[in-house]
């Protein structure tokens, strides 16, 4: 199977840290730090094998969704997780 390079951004200007969380690094806050760009906006790139994917971004410690992301699923804690799919 060849993993796939994925990019997911969020513009958040004013934040100090981001990463992103999901079920393919175990929900772990720290393996994927975004980088931010000169226009605001944080850019981290993953190499994923195809499936299906729950996440969600990390914003200076708060978990929040991806607002580009166009499907949800209800979590465990009572919010949703956004769903990405690596084809």
């Amino acid at each position: 199977m060849t993993k796939k390079s994925v990019e997911l951004k969020l513009y958040a200007p004013q934040a100090k840290r981001v990463s992103v969380a999901g079920s393919f690094n175990d929900w772990d806050t720290n393996s994927l730090q975004a980088k931010k760009d000169k226009s605001g906006s944080w850019i981290v790139t993953a190499g994923l094998n195809p499936g299906k994917y729950e996440y969600k971004f990390v914003v200076d410690g708060s978990w929040m969704n991806d607002p580009a992301c166009k499907s949800c699923v209800p979590n465990n804690i009572g919010s949703t997780n956004c769903v990405l799919v690596v084809k």
